[in-house]
């Protein structure tokens, strides 16, 4: 890099409206110097999920607001900016919609470069805001719709090693909590019922142990774990339940994570190793633990963003879009939202985890 960058980064995938200002020296080095998130737990609770009307409809009302608390946050204005980054997929695509328009219209009337950002590629690179994590490393990313082991080589460059078959781990813990009639959402809540339960308490099936490669499925586990939620009546049992889900999920991304580990290694001798766990479940204890252990077994750093970033913020994909900057890439104003984005898109059109035309995860 040749020049200090400074990028607005706009994320409304979801239900978070998100706007931040990151500055990206020339040395390398990251400033977060704003960070606004407006979420719409209120909005979707009664509903136990996300509903992507009501989602867009939140965006559209907060957009501007976020923007300019995130501008006013980092003391500077539009004229101040290098460029600006939105997530333009994958996501609900309405939503998406909503902040990709926004940031074209910042860059429009300001004369910025824009980015269009894989709302993926900014958990990539999510733990590089506030650590110095040097290209390559092995990711797994772990978020609401997302569960995929990927070999990350720079920016624009992640190759797929494994991806879920049905649920991502995400979506289990949500859906799991949802059967056990815990609020939304319900990853978070049904991580505070967890503690002081009993892990092994009831027995879960144990997915793809052998299968090789490092795939991943919790369909199974999710669909248990709700027949036994249909039968259990105390709450030390609902607690125990809660901590054997906990532990299941934690030991299924571990086991498929190590694998992937043993063949990262054997592919990249005499390379220092480096593992980053990134995404919403990369905030949960058991997780997190359970991985920095698998880590140090197989001799890899273990590296994961603060628990701020780990969901949904704009900060990841402002640190994207300038990285992109950095190597002279950015999007014409007429960039598309697509609520499927693949990161590896060749090994998704080589060897897709759903077969064409039916619903499942986003990459």
């Amino acid at each position: 890099m040749s020049q200090t960058l400074t990028v607005l980064g706009l994320e409304t995938s979801c239900d978070e409206t998100a706007a931040s200002v990151v500055r990206l020296e020339a040395g390398g080095a990251v400033q977060v110097l704003s960070s606004v998130i407006g979420t719409q737990f209120a909005q979707h609770a009664p509903y136990g999920g996300v509903v992507p009307e009501i989602a867009a409809r939140a965006h559209v009302e907060t957009i501007d607001a976020v923007a300019a608390q995130a501008m006013a946050d980092a003391g500077l204005s539009y004229g101040d900016l290098s460029g600006v980054a939105a997530t333009a997929g994958p996501g609900l695509v309405g939503g998406v919609m909503v902040g990709l328009s926004f940031g074209k219209a910042v860059a429009l009337a300001r004369g910025l470069p824009l980015v269009a950002v894989n709302h993926l590629e900014g958990h990539a690179v999510s733990a590089r805001l506030t650590a110095d994590i040097p290209y390559p490393f092995l990711l797994l990313l772990v978020s609401g719709g997302h569960c995929q082991l990927l070999a990350v080589e720079g920016i624009g460059a992640c190759k797929r090693l494994g991806s879920t078959i049905d649920d991502a781990a995400g979506e289990a813990f949500d859906k799991i909590a949802k059967s056990m009639g815990l609020p939304y959402p319900g990853g978070p809540a049904l991580e505070a019922l967890a503690q002081g339960g009993d892990p092994s308490a009831y027995d879960l099936p144990r997915a793809l142990l052998g299968r090789q490669g490092f795939d991943f499925s919790f369909s199974g586990l999710k669909t248990a774990a709700a027949r036994f939620a249909a039968a259990v009546t105390t709450d030390d049992q609902r607690r125990d339940l809660a901590a054997t889900v906990q532990g299941a999920i934690a030991r299924q991304l571990s086991e498929r994570t190590g694998k992937a580990m043993a063949a990262y290694a054997a592919a990249h001798p005499g390379q220092a190793l480096r593992f980053v766990v990134a995404g919403g479940v990369a905030a949960n204890k058991t997780v997190r633990a359970r991985l920095q252990e698998t880590a140090a077994q197989h001799g890899f750093s273990f590296d994961a963003p603060p628990l701020a970033y780990c969901t949904d913020n704009a900060a990841m994909i402002a640190l994207a879009g300038a990285e992109r900057l950095a190597l002279g890439i950015s999007d014409p104003l007429d960039a598309v939202a697509r609520p499927r984005w693949p990161l590896d898109a060749e090994a998704a059109a080589a060897n897709p985890t759903h077969a064409f035309g039916r619903k499942g995860a986003k990459a």
